[in-house]
């Protein structure tokens, strides 16, 4: 599961480098990006994820955040369940979420 946030980061990193031309700094940077992802960019780009997703990937971020920090012996079964019982819903809303910013972005290769 920490594979999943991070691929999502990876991608939007590109997104706040390439089109955004702006990426957090700082300690929270990994937060502030996903909080990035949900803003539209007036005149540059709408927003990537919404908020009601962003909130369920926020707790994505901070397991994987857990996982690379702490012993794993201290991880809490219940909490892991709890994201294994969101993702079958949360990634097709979040791959919908993508290909349609996808498409604007081929949108705008093609003016």
């Amino acid at each position: 599961m920490p594979g999943f946030y991070s691929g999502l980061e990876r991608l939007f990193e590109i997104i706040a480098k390439q089109i955004d031309e702006t990426v957090p700094a700082g300690e929270t940077w990994h937060k502030e990006l996903l909080l990035q992802m949900t803003c539209e960019q007036p005149g540059i780009r709408p927003g990537v994820v919404s908020k009601d997703n962003a909130v369920l990937l926020d707790e994505f971020r901070r397991f994987r955040h857990l996982v690379r920090n702490v012993y794993t012996m201290n991880l809490v079964p219940e909490k892991i369940r709890r994201l294994i019982s969101i993702l079958p819903n949360l990634w097709p809303k979040v791959r919908a979420e993508l290909t349609a910013f996808a498409e604007f972005s081929e949108d705008l290769g093609a003016v």
